[in-house]
């Protein structure tokens, strides 16, 4: 018998795959398929909440098309007309495809042909009638939205019916600097999230956590806030913000610092944004 496929268990390698893992979405309520173009662990950011090993500074290595072909049309099969669930011992009430997560340990965008294999993976999926009836996600920094090749993926992605989940930890740069260890600065960043915005439908998502005992100052809250105002006042069509905290241990050097926020926290601040017009969900 496998081991139970629960929330907490992320592990990229749980099935036997390079590029394919399962992941039970606490966000999602059911099954989420995940994609890994990062098989290298690297990635342009080094997020302090990142649960991946080893991670280093870099890009997506050169892609095996024909392999990632493979691996999710048998994954795909496994799942529909076989015993996975059975076999991984997953909650009945999560035995459903809520969706295709181009996700993995790094930035996914910084794969050299990320617009094929969005277009790849999007044919498959509806090959075995997971699309439409699934979500196709994207999961990025949204650091590289401003290159072709990515506006291209983007438009491929809608053309799926998908969605972009662009990261915005923090709206000030001393947040960004400390959290993402990112030298892009708040107003490229924002830049491109009107960009991916213009491209396809894109929510934005938000990991909140306590660092070094500081809990959710009033620095950055207000920060996000004002930036959520002028993201509004711009037209741009984001409707839809997702808060989560860290549920998983970190990998990094200041795992010792972070700490969970608490529910309460979290929805207060949702409330806040909500005032705001936007949709909000909360997931701890």
């Amino acid at each position: 018998m496998a081991a139970k496929l629960t929330t907490i268990n992320h592990r990229s390698d749980i099935v036997g795959l390079k590029y394919v893992y399962p992941v039970i979405s606490r966000r999602m309520g059911g099954l989420s398929i995940g994609i890994n173009f990062n098989t290298n662990n690297a990635c342009n950011w080094r997020c302090i909440y990142c649960q991946v090993p080893d991670l280093k500074i870099g890009a997506a290595p050169d892609l095996d098309f024909k392999l990632l072909e493979d691996e999710l049309r048998f994954f795909l099969d496994d799942v529909l007309n076989g015993d996975f669930y059975e076999r991984f011992q997953v909650d009945e009430d999560k035995r459903v495809i809520k969706d295709i997560a181009i996700a993995g340990n790094g930035e996914p965008t910084s794969l050299k042909e990320f617009a094929r294999a969005v277009e790849l993976i999007g044919k498959i999926a509806t090959e075995a009638g997971v699309f439409p009836h699934s979500n196709y996600v994207l999961i990025t920094n949204g650091s590289l939205v401003h290159q072709t090749k990515v506006q291209a993926g983007l438009k491929i992605l809608r053309s799926y019916g998908g969605e972009v989940w662009f990261k915005l930890d923090s709206a000030t740069e001393e947040g960004r600097a400390l959290i993402n260890n990112s030298g892009q600065s708040c107003k490229a960043s924002v830049e491109n999230l009107l960009l991916s915005a213009r491209l396809c439908m894109t929510k934005l998502q938000t990991c909140l956590f306590d660092y070094d005992k500081q809990g959710l100052t009033d620095k950055e809250r207000l920060a996000y806030l004002d930036l959520l105002r002028s993201i509004k006042k711009s037209g741009c069509n984001l409707q839809h913000v997702m808060l989560y905290t860290i549920a998983r241990p970190s990998l990094q050097p200041e795992a010792v610092q972070l700490a969970p926020l608490s529910v309460e926290t979290l929805n207060a601040f949702a409330n806040e944004i909500r005032l705001l017009g936007f949709d909000v969900t909360v997931s701890v």
